[in-house]
């Protein structure tokens, strides 16, 4: 009882001092309510004019600390009279004879992940390169008719970025930079947009599964003194016939490199594959030479890539050679020649994956796994009951020959069978098919 009396006092006061303010409230004018507005709108804006700020601040730490890790891990060296050029985020060594960056490095940064920048396709020379970089006009002419419609003369080469511009995708002014002329070579436009792409979604796909890592990377032409030119480019930019990419994580203890012929590429990434010691010798480059001696050897030395792969990927293979296999046979590169032809033909390939599907089918993928299939095989659940064995266990890792007609399913070329007779298991030994 004495506690609820001594409660009371306070209970009633705080109801009147609520009451009290609300009154005060409702007799406020609307120019008062309007001034109030006003101010709070104010101290909004200002808070988040410093978070801008402050996020500004932050941002440039980051890009600071990337370039001081760069140096840090030591900058590619080798004996070549290059310009070296220094971005927010990336490195570049500007070969002047080639019109083009001889290596472009930089960092992958576990914010790649939850990065939102879009492309900025603001394109535009280089004002660090002391020579002058290439231009817009070392890739194509731009012509605007009496009726105010552009009109593009290409040379037959996109701009293609070394240093992706989707890995700055967490700053907007990397992001930009990676825009400089500088950081393009002329490449093939199947090979830029498809497998120099797939490369380079590979090792973004690699931080996704990998958080808390960087990825330090050193991308680069082939440069070499017989290179052909663009013959229209205003600065003879040369055509590198070769691309490659070196690339390590520390963390993690894993180095590999690459290097992909300047074409469309049907065949698995992983093909490409070789360690960074072997592109170190090409290309008389020494890479991450600021390492300890034996971290740097065992990263080097390192070859094998299905780490860096999706598990679905790692037995990716390449595609049979079509001159050694039997004749009306072909590869599954070729199979796509005769998607609709209504003609049947055989297609050979190594099952790389299966799949069992919830209503009984069976999914055979040759060469290369889902979701970058090539080549499917579907038997359907009516048609299982035909087989005396599992297709699905007992045909993967196999080298097959499958006879049909080729369709298209959902942009892949496949093929549908009915029994056994249909596939023959394919010896690569002497060249012959087995039933």
């Amino acid at each position: 009882m004495y506690c609820i009396n001594k409660l009371l006092p306070v209970f009633f006061g705080t109801i009147t001092l609520i009451f009290s303010l609300s009154v005060a409230q409702a007799q406020e004018t609307p120019q008062d309510l309007s001034a109030l507005l006003k101010a709070e709108e104010a101290d909004l804006a200002s808070l988040k004019e410093e978070m801008r700020q402050q996020k500004n601040k932050i941002e440039q730490i980051k890009l600071s600390k990337i370039r001081q890790d760069l140096h840090a891990i030591g900058l590619p060296k080798g004996e070549f009279d290059d310009e070296i050029v220094e971005h927010a985020a990336m490195i570049l060594a500007y070969a002047e004879a080639h019109e083009q960056a001889r290596w472009v490095m930089h960092i992958i940064p576990s914010d790649v992940t939850e990065g939102n920048f879009g492309r900025s396709n603001d394109f535009r020379p280089d004002p660090k390169v002391s020579t002058g970089s290439t231009v817009q006009e070392d890739y194509f002419l731009v012509e605007t008719d009496a009726e105010g419609k552009k009109k593009y003369d290409g040379f037959g080469f996109d701009r293609g970025h070394l240093a992706p511009s989707a890995d700055f995708r967490w700053s907007q002014q990397a992001l930009s930079e990676s825009y400089f002329y500088s950081n393009m070579s002329p490449q093939r436009p199947r090979f830029n947009r498809e497998s120099w792409a797939e490369l380079e979604n590979l090792f973004r796909g690699y931080m996704y599964r990998t958080p808390n890592t960087s990825l330090y990377m050193v991308t680069m032409p082939i440069l070499h003194d017989d290179l052909p030119i663009v013959t229209r480019s205003i600065n003879k930019v040369t055509i590198p016939e070769y691309y490659a990419k070196a690339v390590v994580d520390v963390e993690n203890q894993r180095g590999i490199a690459f290097i992909m012929p300047n074409r469309y590429c049907h065949e698995p990434l992983i093909q490409w594959a070789v360690s960074i010691d072997s592109l170190e010798r090409l290309t008389g480059l020494d890479f991450f030479h600021q390492l300890e001696d034996d971290l740097e050897n065992k990263l080097e030395a390192m070859s094998d890539p299905k780490a860096w792969f999706d598990e679905g990927e790692r037995e990716d293979i390449a595609a049979l050679d079509p001159m050694q296999l039997p004749r009306n046979h072909f590869n599954t590169a070729q199979a796509k020649y005769y998607v609709g032809t209504n003609e049947k033909v055989s297609i050979c390939g190594k099952v790389v994956s299966t799949k069992l599907s919830s209503k009984g089918n069976i999914f055979l993928n040759l060469d290369r796994s889902f979701p970058n299939q090539v080549f499917t095989v579907s038997i359907f659940a009516r048609d299982v009951i035909n087989f005396d064995y599992d297709p699905h266990k007992d045909l993967k890792g196999q080298t097959i020959c499958v006879r049909g007609k080729v369709g298209d399913f959902q942009g892949t070329p496949s093929m549908v069978i009915h029994s056994p007779k249909a596939i023959t298991i394919y010896d690569d030994d002497d060249n012959n098919t087995e039933n």
